[in-house]
């Protein structure tokens, strides 16, 4: 005997619920389903709308994240790349090693920092723009290729499009808890509504049964053995 299975996918559930609501709008389905078509409706209107907005806000983080990529590159070769200029000045005696603490930067330490998360572009890139305006501010030369205005311009699209980007996934999220809260509603309903539909169809035989029932949106599934017994024949 074929068993029946809840949807899975939001398009199955859209259609299992928009099937039962449209057959139970017909003549012919006036009694089968008992609760109230209105209430059905919305439910139907706002989970469709629900998937909507969750894919455009999906489709608008997955969009901004290509530039995003770009533009972290771009500002950790600018910010290691001052940070090695910075070094070789200091290596030339052309500044002291002193002044790296402005950029809090070891003295002694002539590596280029760890810059693979954004976290730590958003770190360093602060400090170099910071260091450098500070150690300007006491007379120092400034460095050149990169300059740090160059450098400024490069983190700050990336912190930008940094927190642009936060902000599109925080609204992705915000919907797709608000789509999740939603499935379990429309799974709910869904499970009274097949209820209903088998016992209004109850006292038909097993065949006619299954399929007035599959009129209403329901979904069964042959088992294993059932499926190919039904090949072989």
């Amino acid at each position: 005997m074929p068993y029946r299975r809840l949807p899975n996918t939001d398009n199955a559930r859209i259609r299992a619920l928009k099937t039962a609501i449209e057959k139970s709008n017909t003549l012919f389905g006036e009694g089968v389903i008992t609760l109230d078509l209105r209430k059905l409706e919305v439910m139907l209107r706002n989970f469709e709308n629900s998937q909507v907005r969750y894919r455009q806000s999906l489709d608008m983080q997955v969009s901004s994240n290509h530039k995003f990529q770009k533009l972290i590159k771009n500002a950790r070769l600018y910010i290691s790349h001052f940070i090695q200029v910075l070094n070789f000045c200091i290596i030339r005696g052309e500044i002291k090693k002193e002044l790296k603490q402005l950029y809090n930067i070891d003295p002694d330490n002539f590596t280029v920092p760890d810059l693979t998360s954004n976290d730590a572009l958003l770190y360093w890139g602060d400090n170099v723009v910071k260091g450098e305006q500070a150690r300007l501010s006491q007379g120092g030369v400034p460095i050149y290729n990169p300059t740090i205005a160059r450098v400024n311009v490069a983190f700050s699209q990336f912190k930008d499009a940094y927190f642009t980007q936060k902000t599109h996934q925080n609204s992705t999220v915000r919907q797709l808890d608000m789509l999740s809260e939603q499935r379990k509603e429309v799974d709910e309903v869904l499970t009274i509504l097949w209820n209903q539909i088998e016992s209004s169809f109850s006292s038909l035989p097993a065949k006619e049964r299954l399929e007035r029932c599959k009129e209403y949106g329901v979904v069964y599934y042959l088992r294993k053995e059932e499926r190919e017994q039904s090949e072989n024949n």
